[in-house]
C-alpha cells in the first residue's frame, strides 16, 4: 500500500466523483474518474455503452482505464461503482495505493438515484438491492470504511485526511 494514490470505491450514488474532486483539491492532488474516462474514450455515456455493447464490454473498458493510471501519483480515483467488485481490479486497487470504501445506506441510494435515470443497473429496484447486498463484502476489503448518509463532502475530506495522516505517521513518513 503506497501513500500516493487514493482510490475511492463503493455502491454508485455514494458520492465518489464528488469526494475524488474535494480531496484532491485539498491534498494538492489531481482528481480522475474512471466512468468518465471510459465516456470520454467511446465517446458514449456508461449508460448508451450498457445498452449499445452490455456489461461486459462495458467492464471490460473499465478494466483498460484502471490500468492506464497506474503509472499516475498523487491522484485520487473515483472508481465505478462495480469496479472494486472485481477480483481482479481489486488487487490492483489494493497493490497501487489506497482504497477508501464510501459506505452508503440502500435507503440513501435510492433515495439519490430517484431522479437520476443514466445508471443502467439502478432500473430495477429489487436488481439494485440484490446488486447492493452483493457488492458489501468486497467493499469491506478497503483499506478505510467512511459512513457517507449525513456526512458532507468537507467532512468526509477532513475524516481521511486524518487517517491519511495517521497512516503516514504510523510508518515513519
Amino acid at each position: 500500500m503506497t501513500n500516493d494514490k487514493i482510490y475511492l470505491v463503493g455502491f454508485m450514488a455514494a458520492g465518489k466523483t464528488t469526494l475524488s474532486v474535494k480531496l484532491a483539491e485539498t491534498l494538492g492532488w489531481q482528481s480522475e474518474d474512471i466512468d468518465a474516462l471510459v465516456e470520454a474514450r467511446e465517446k458514449s455515456s456508461v449508460s448508451e455503452i450498457f445498452t449499445r455493447h452490455g456489461e461486459s464490454y462495458f467492464r471490460a473498458a473499465e478494466h483498460d482505464i484502471l490500468r492506464l493510471l497506474l503509472p499516475l501519483r498523487h491522484v485520487v480515483v473515483a472508481t465505478g461503482g462495480g469496479t472494486f467488485f472485481y477480483q481482479e481490479n481489486r488487487q490492483i486497487i489494493m497493490a497501487d495505493g489506497i482504497s477508501i470504501w464510501l459506505d452508503i445506506s440502500l435507503e440513501q441510494v435510492i433515495t439519490r438515484l430517484s431522479d437520476d435515470g443514466h445508471r443502467p443497473l439502478a432500473v430495477d429496484q429489487k436488481q439494485l438491492e440484490r446488486l447492493y447486498k452483493i457488492r458489501q463484502e468486497s467493499y469491506q476489503k478497503a483499506n478505510l470504511r467512511l459512513k457517507v448518509d449525513g456526512a458532507t463532502p468537507e467532512q468526509l475530506t477532513k475524516l481521511a485526511t486524518r487517517w491519511l495522516e495517521n497512516q503516514k505517521r504510523k510508518q515513519g513518513q
